[in-house]
């Protein structure tokens, strides 16, 4: 599972998932992308299970991209415990995802295939997502 390499003093405030992303809004690297169409905090757990999602229907062909990456810590106090003494322990750690964000990226598979693994990808996720490709631009041949 992913999680920071330095982890000591990290219990931050948690930051809200209103609004749009201002950046990774296009694809980068692959032909094939998920984008999030809410806002929303992913958590490690629920990257791992897309990733492994995609990775199986493709059957170990193609290449995944993950542009997200579970940077924000969530604590939580025990459960019976009286307030103050303290901000709670670590329990997961999360991503913050804003609208329009592309989250994961496939390339060197056709289409069909790239389409069906982000939908089962998308399904381990808590929120709605859109299945988008790179458009040709302009200048740009189809060899290569």
């Amino acid at each position: 599972m992913l999680i920071p390499k330095r982890t000591k003093y990290r219990k931050p405030h948690r930051l809200t998932y209103d609004g749009h992303a201002k950046g990774n809004l296009e694809l980068h690297f692959g032909e094939y992308g998920l984008q999030a169409k809410e806002g929303a905090w992913i958590s490690a757990r629920q990257i791992e299970a897309a990733r492994i999602a995609m990775t199986r229907y493709m059957k170990r062909g193609g290449k995944v991209w993950i542009n997200i990456f579970p940077h924000l810590a969530l604590t939580k106090k025990p459960l019976e415990t009286r307030q103050g003494k303290g901000k709670g322990n670590v329990e997961e750690w999360v991503a913050v995802v804003k609208k329009g964000k592309i989250m994961f990226e496939i390339g060197q598979v056709d289409e069909a295939t790239a389409r069906e693994a982000l939908r089962l990808a998308s399904h381990k996720l808590p929120i709605k997502c859109k299945f988008v490709k790179k458009e040709m631009n302009r200048g740009e041949s189809n060899e290569g």
